[in-house]
């Protein structure tokens, strides 16, 4: 890695060995902000040895240490603390907090864990390593994507506004909001990793993908939607990474990444022995499945030749009869994960927020600068520079900049202007940003 090279291995064994599980009540808390940290540099650290075909020790580490169930774990917690918690902070009048940041790192941590699930689960031996939190993944990345169709069903994500919101805590739920979209696409790539490894899941898990939530027929239907894909303004844009992009007319028949890890896991679901003797092919899953004759063109097969083998198998299930739902009594894990987080702390949401205005996002100027030098030593520019190499984006019209905050370093813009009219929205950041800096 050289000089890009932000964890030494002992490092990198330190922190992957020091994960672990937090309660509701104590995201935000000291030790808490320490694993977050923790994980954004485990993220990094990662996306860098995978964009360059390095080994990848981390990886090899979380599998080692047996730490993908612990990461499942706290990805599940925060999603149920935004779900249960966040919105009751939101709710307080009187919780007015100098600076948001604090409670933006825990809405964001289930953006950092599912970043490093996605980067790591390319590799089997990880979805091996998960064991029983499997199943728990599962129901999280339909949760995920169900969410995905529906909102895509009610004129697609929510959009980034010029617009300056008096309330910080109203602006926040924007952010959060804006996050969510992201974490459903990470979330899809994850599930597709996952259906790679179709052929050694345990039953309980096939019959949760195909059974319970009847995946093929979800997959079917986010292509059908295809909500990281829009028209605006005559131009097709699609989501890439964490911005929309207007595709080229010469490139708009190229197959998106989004697009293909769907056509992936339609694959590995509908055509894999072990998944095919479990799935039940009912008259609904046979109509929604035949929707996708009419996407198989001679353009996606140039592209996707294995799915020849789809078409040919479509072509098949049209004349087959169709199967009445299966009976059997079978015995089946469940996931466990999300229903003892809500059994541990039914009836205690507003107690845990309470706790937490108090006690954790309330903090002192002296501990927000001491936060704001951890924050600037962990997003090392250079890093994340590596991270995303593609060129810039202003923080205010998304066009190319070539223009940082001459305060803070940390905002990109394509002109003054665009500066100017973005102050507002990034003067509290910067202002505690250069803050850190100076702590140094």
């Amino acid at each position: 890695m050289g000089d890009l090279e932000l964890l030494l291995p002992g490092e990198a064994d330190v922190l992957v060995r020091g994960l672990r599980s937090f309660p509701l009540r104590e995201m935000g808390s000291e030790g808490w902000n320490q694993q977050h940290e923790n994980v954004e540099k485990l993220n990094m650290q990662a996306i860098l040895n995978a964009t360059v075909s390095q080994d990848e020790p981390i990886q090899e580490l979380l599998v080692t240490h047996g730490k993908i169930p612990t990461l499942v774990e706290e990805l599940i917690a925060v999603e149920m603390w935004k779900q249960k918690v966040f919105p009751v902070l939101c709710r307080v009048e009187d919780f007015k907090p100098q600076n948001t940041f604090p409670i933006y790192m825990v809405v964001r941590h289930e953006a950092s864990i599912i970043n490093l699930l996605e980067t790591v689960f390319f590799h089997k031996e990880v979805c091996e390593s998960a064991e029983d939190t499997v199943l728990d993944l599962v129901d999280y990345c339909h949760r995920k994507l169900t969410l995905l169709v529906a909102r895509s069903g009610c004129g697609g994500p929510p959009e980034e506004e010029g617009s300056q919101d008096n309330n910080p805590m109203q602006a926040l739920q924007k952010q959060a909001e804006l996050m969510e979209f992201e974490i459903a696409l990470k979330a899809l790539s994850v599930l597709r990793y996952i259906t790679d490894c179709v052929d050694s899941l345990s039953l309980s898990t096939l019959s949760r993908m195909l059974s319970t939530h009847n995946l093929p027929c979800l997959l079917v239907e986010l292509l059908e939607h295809s909500p990281w894909s829009r028209w605006e303004g005559g131009k097709l844009q699609q989501f890439d990474g964490s911005r929309w992009r207007i595709v080229a007319p010469s490139e708009q028949q190229k197959l998106s990444k989004l697009d293909g890890q769907v056509w992936i896991a339609l694959y590995n679901l509908l055509l894999s022995p072990e998944a095919q003797a479990r799935y039940c092919l009912t008259s609904f899953a046979k109509g929604h499945l035949l929707k996708l004759r009419a996407f198989l063109t001679d353009t996606l097969l140039d592209q996707l030749p294995n799915l020849a083998h789809l078409q040919s198998f479509l072509a098949h299930l049209a004349l087959a009869e169709t199967q009445p739902p299966k009976k059997d009594l079978v015995l089946e894990q469940i996931p466990e994960i999300w229903e003892r987080l809500e059994r541990e702390n039914r009836g205690k949401w507003q107690a845990i927020a309470k706790h937490q205005l108090r006690h954790v996002f309330s903090p002192s100027e002296q501990d927000l600068r001491l936060q704001a030098q951890r924050w600037a030593e962990t997003y090392r520019l250079d890093v994340l520079e590596a991270v995303a190499p593609e060129r810039p984006r202003c923080a205010y019209c998304s066009a190319e900049a070539s223009k940082r905050c001459s305060r803070c370093q940390n905002e990109w813009y394509c002109c003054r202007e665009c500066q100017v009219k973005h102050w507002e929205k990034h003067r509290k950041t910067c202002v505690l940003a250069a803050q850190g800096d100076r702590a140094k």
